[in-house]
């Protein structure tokens, strides 16, 4: 895996996540996780997958101080 990709595909993405593909594509639908499409291709930019984990641990955190 090329960490100097831009765009990843779906399954990258998910792997990346530690998450499987199916998931990975719910998460897209719900909008969880920004994507694109480039001609009839799904991408995720790299960049996606920080701010969605980045969302998930401030959640996490503020749930934590509630």
């Amino acid at each position: 895996m090329d960490p100097t990709l831009v765009l990843l595909t779906v399954e990258e993405a998910a792997r990346r996540l530690g998450i499987g593909r199916t998931t990975c594509y719910s998460l897209i639908s719900s909008g969880e996780i920004e994507s694109v499409t480039v001609g009839r291709l799904r991408r995720v930019p790299a960049e996606a997958i920080a701010q969605f984990v980045t969302r998930l641990r401030a959640s996490v955190s503020s749930e934590k101080a509630a």
